[in-house]
């Protein structure tokens, strides 16, 4: 496709270069028609006469020769130390004697110029995946928040307020440490791995029995937007290696998938989406009590279903990739 500043499209060219190879024209009296300079007109009544239709088309601008390209070998080198050590341009460059610049341009290249590129445990390039129908695998978890006090939290109010809030709140129950506890709220999640759409609740507690309980109803919640759940992945917890777990997901005709220990990037769709909870609905404005917060969860969720961009559905809400939802456009 031709760039934004071309002069000539291929349609034109071909008109121009027609103009000269075939009626006469002269070179300049052409130019002068399509308001280009000789050299441009000649050069395609060069290709034109060489090549015919097929030479109007656009050529890629790449040395056909890079003499000066690093070589291969030095390309493994820096592609090596930024893997396994983490190092920068300039530390790379240093190593092997090297400008930074240049080694950037390397890095850039291989995709390796920012390091969300790669795997902080194991430094190979982040592998994604993404399953192909809505409810081939539901990904669960758990976001724990401590619960706001009456008035507001520190956030908003400062320490001193919120200090004197949570003590204001409190429980009778204390801290290994001794200070008194206003309690956590456990923000149990289930989300899509095809469409991102969410589903959660809020708990007091993550015990076994709650967590099939948010399973059961999270199903169901699918099923009436037509998502049928084969697989659930979940991380090691308690509730998730209990016999409880284990037996209500072979009720439900669901194959109970487990991450494997210490590698939360398994399930890092939804420790993705627990970073969204909390910026734009936990932590996102002062609440004046927990129940305040809490309330607020429905309507949010409903807005990141419905109406918020999502980046890994092209930019459309999560509710596009599921079809014939009731509301789905409300």
């Amino acid at each position: 496709m031709s760039h934004a500043n071309a002069a000539l499209t291929p349609k034109h060219r071909l008109r121009i270069a027609r103009l000269i190879i075939d009626d006469g024209w002269p070179v300049v009296q052409a130019a002068r028609q399509f308001n280009v300079s000789w050299p441009t007109a000649k050069r395609w009544a060069g290709r034109y006469a060489a090549m015919g239709v097929a030479g109007m088309a656009d050529r890629s601008s790449r040395p056909h020769h890079s003499p000066k390209k690093t070589p291969q070998n030095l390309v493994r080198k820096v592609v090596h130390l930024r893997w396994k050590k983490r190092l920068g341009p300039i530390a790379i460059g240093a190593k092997l004697g090297m400008p930074a610049s240049t080694v950037h341009a390397v890095l850039v290249r291989c995709r390796l110029n920012k390091l969300h590129h790669v795997d902080v445990r194991t430094g190979e390039v982040v592998r994604r995946y993404e399953h192909e129908k809505p409810g081939d695998l539901i990904h669960v978890d758990v976001k724990k928040l401590g619960n706001i006090p009456g008035g507001g939290g520190w956030r908003y109010v400062g320490r001193a307020q919120g200090q004197a809030n949570r003590v204001a709140t409190a429980t009778t129950k204390t801290s290994p440490s001794g200070h008194r506890l206003i309690g956590t709220a456990f923000v149990h999640t289930v989300i899509d791995d095809h469409s991102r759409v969410a589903y959660a609740e809020i708990h007091d507690d993550e015990t076994a029995a709650t967590a099939v309980g948010v399973l059961l109803r999270a199903v169901s919640w699918f099923a009436v937007r037509g998502v049928i759940v084969e697989r659930v992945l979940s991380d090691n917890g308690p509730a998730y290696n209990s016999y409880l777990w284990r037996d209500t997901c072979a009720e439900l005709g669901i194959k109970a998938k487990r991450t494997r220990p210490y590698r939360p990037q398994t399930n890092g769709k939804i420790e993705r989406f627990h970073r969204t909870l909390a910026n734009e609905w936990a932590f996102s404005r002062h609440y004046a009590s927990e129940s305040a917060r809490r309330n607020a969860l429905p309507a949010w969720l409903h807005e990141y279903n419905h109406h918020r961009p999502h980046t890994a559905t092209g930019a459309k809400p999560p509710i596009s990739r599921l079809t014939n939802v009731p509301g789905q456009y409300s």
